[in-house]
């Protein structure tokens, strides 16, 4: 018959002694003599000696009793205070590394215990765990001091050495890590289940309650130590969310009991279900975002080490749930700003070969700082340009947005290429940011592609001829934004058959891999030699790969370049011409 006292001693000089009788009187009741007496009596004495000594708290002391194994925990109320594992607190552990079969540290916000086992059975499956019997329905609401432990012939993986002392905070920490680098829910939800199961669980199972009140809750992920097991246990678990007692605190793991438990048919026990579990809210900001249940078999209680770390847990959970919600929406918010700060036409040029590569940073999180823009004049010439606001965010977006429809109204109106940067280097200036911007003119004449370019402070375009040669296209000019006035010019040139135009933003120039950057010792020109024969599209990606290639981690700047090849002649049109577009 297992047995079980506790009692609450004052933090002053007489608890060591009242601890030792308290222990002795137990033991001799329970009919235990001998060496086993005497170092359950040493050890509880040290401990309570340790709790008083460094806790200054009143210590609680626990015996208990079972088929020849003795198992105590003495419990302090100053969490705070951590207990070495290395003997600088006292003698007290020390004498438990060398007395003990089995001992161990557990950690809650509101009490700190250290417990030992004795005895010939070191495999005590719940002991210290505060289990109910069987057929006591009110597991929530039992007192640890009236329940009993059970004896089984396995190692209990609770009880592990390497999960005391610093190991409860080393896997928080590595969750915490693993948790913040999702930035989809689901996916939250699936890694929480992966890092219970099956170090701490048999199973578990995560509800996440959706932003819209009409919506109900829905069970998210499913996750067992049995794969093939995850769908069967799946159709056994509610559809709603377990709810906690009242009593309850938000966040605090409670023991929960699955309706119909191991009396349900069929799947239960081959599943796990019919075990031990407990439910713990996924709060956070005093908002429930979900909830998350995890389950053992063959136990009637989670012992208390285990909910203090399922609560600490949860509430990473919780966090990363609710960043990765806060991500979405801002993504979905970029993307629609996003898509009206770009133009909606295909962008191609009738008689070039045209291809462009637009790539924000940081898979959208916001709508990307480098815009671009091909607009057709009544005339027959085409506008280009490529620009990179200073900065991300909204303050970019406003600049982005302001950008594009200005230069479309300037070129509608007649202004020049230079003309053009000059009326929008004010209307920056007075958003207090800075554009850099290549902006060009293209007019077909007698088989060429007439250029006018400026660049405002923007990686210097280049061109590449048909034999592999490239050299820049413009000179460098001010950003626009500094300065009110600036005066600025544009430079003409030929692109003949062959001719290839490339024009890229800093996130392309500026692609960094340790101090090195991607354009340093003209490395993009070099990249673009090496293409030559490329078509526009082969130029673009093989710019693109290059630029991914250079060093190993993702672009960390939005990465956006224009190509404009002209066609190698292969006929001639009707016009007697090659078959570029005719001049109005």
């Amino acid at each position: 018959m297992p047995h079980a006292v506790r009692t609450e001693l004052p933090g002053n000089a007489l608890a060591a002694g009242a601890a030792r009788g308290f222990a002795r009187a137990a033991l001799g009741r329970w009919g235990v003599r001998g060496t086993a007496a005497e170092d359950a009596v040493l050890l509880v004495s040290e401990l309570v000696t340790n709790a008083v000594v460094h806790a200054g708290t009143s210590v609680e002391v626990e015996c208990r009793y079972a088929a020849g194994v003795v198992y105590a925990e003495v419990a302090d109320r100053h969490p705070a205070r951590r207990v070495a594992a290395q003997g600088e607190e006292g003698h007290g552990l020390r004498l438990v590394g060398a007395l003990a079969k089995e001992w161990g540290i557990s950690y809650r916000r509101d009490r700190k215990a250290v417990w030992f086992q004795l005895g010939p059975a070191p495999h005590i499956l719940g002991a210290g765990l505060g289990e109910t019997p069987p057929d006591d329905p009110g597991s929530a609401s039992a007192s640890p001091a009236a329940a009993l432990p059970a004896v089984s012939s396995v190692s209990h993986p609770f009880r592990d050495r390497e999960w005391t002392d610093n190991g409860a905070l080393s896997f928080l920490a590595e969750a915490s890590d693993l948790l913040s680098g999702h930035t989809d829910e689901d996916k939250v939800a699936s890694l929480a289940g992966q890092l219970m199961v099956p170090r701490f669980a048999d199973w578990c199972a995560v509800w996440l309650r959706d932003d819209e009140r009409s919506r109900r809750p829905r069970l998210a992920r499913v996750w067992h130590a049995q794969e093939s097991r995850i769908e069967e246990l799946r159709a056994e678990l509610p559809e709603e969310p377990p709810v906690p007692a009242p009593r309850v605190l938000p966040g605090q793991a409670a023991p929960w009991r699955r309706p119909g438990g191991a009396a349900s048919s069929g799947g239960a026990a081959s599943t796990g279900t019919d075990g031990a579990s407990v439910v713990c809210d996924l709060v956070v900001g005093g908002r429930s975002v979900g909830a998350l249940v995890i389950g053992r078999a063959g136990l009637l209680r989670i012992p208390d080490e285990v909910l203090g770390l399922v609560e600490d847990f949860a509430r990473r959970v919780a966090l990363a749930v609710l960043s990765a919600r806060r991500y979405a929406l801002q993504a979905n918010i970029s993307q629609i700003l996003q898509r009206g700060l770009l133009p909606s036409e295909e962008m191609h040029v009738p008689g070039l070969d045209t291809a462009l590569v637009y790539e924000p940073a940081g898979e959208g999180a916001w709508a990307g700082g480098d815009f671009y823009d091909l607009l057709r004049l009544p005339d027959g010439r085409w506008r280009f340009a490529l620009g990179d606001v200073c900065g991300n965010g909204p303050e970019a977006a406003v600049v982005t947005g302001l950008a594009r429809p200005v230069l479309r109204l300037l070129a509608r109106e007649g202004h020049s290429v230079p003309e053009t940067l000059e009326r929008l280097n004010r209307e920056v200036g007075e958003q207090a940011r800075f554009l850099s911007v290549v902006y060009g003119e293209l007019a077909f004449r007698d088989g060429l592609v007439e250029c006018t370019l400026s660049c405002a402070g923007h990686p210097l375009p280049l061109v590449r001829d048909a034999f592999g040669t490239v050299r820049t296209a413009a000179q460098p000019q001010l950003l626009l934004g500094v300065a009110p006035r600036v005066g600025y010019e544009s430079h003409s040139f030929s692109l003949h058959p062959g001719d290839t135009l490339l024009c890229v933003t800093d996130g392309v120039t500026e692609r960094r891999c340790g101090r090195r950057l991607f354009d340093d010792g003209d490395g993009l020109a070099t990249c673009f030699a090496a293409g030559a024969g490329l078509d526009a599209d082969g130029t673009a990606e093989h710019v693109r790969r290059a630029v991914y290639a250079f060093a190993p981690d993702l672009p960390a700047d939005d990465l956006a370049m224009l190509v404009l090849r002209v066609p190698e002649q292969t006929g001639t049109a009707s016009d007697g011409r090659t078959g570029l577009p005719r001049q109005p």
